[in-house]
């Protein structure tokens, strides 16, 4: 059974969800997904306005594991990361 989890974040690149998924154990395959060992990551952004004059890129993470047990703590690590970079 394969588990998919979806999480977005402010203010930080999607070079630098990269390294941070890289981090927890990735490995990058092309310039928008890592996989790990029983998971994967694809990533997106777009820039979103977050009040009249701000604009940020939000970078969207696509998690895919073969179960919640693996992949949440992958997520936990990797958000843990991504908060205290961005904003």
């Amino acid at each position: 059974m394969t588990v998919e989890r979806s999480r977005s974040y402010r203010g930080i690149s999607v070079r630098a969800a990269l390294g941070y998924l890289e981090n927890v154990g990735g490995e990058q395959v092309d310039d928008q997904r890592v996989e790990g060992e029983g998971w994967s990551a694809s990533l997106s952004s777009e820039k979103v306005e977050v009040g009249p004059s701000i604009r940020l890129t939000e970078v969207t993470v696509e998690f895919e594991g073969d179960s919640a047990d693996l992949l949440d703590p992958v997520i936990e690590k990797f958000s843990q990361k991504a908060i205290r970079a961005g904003g």
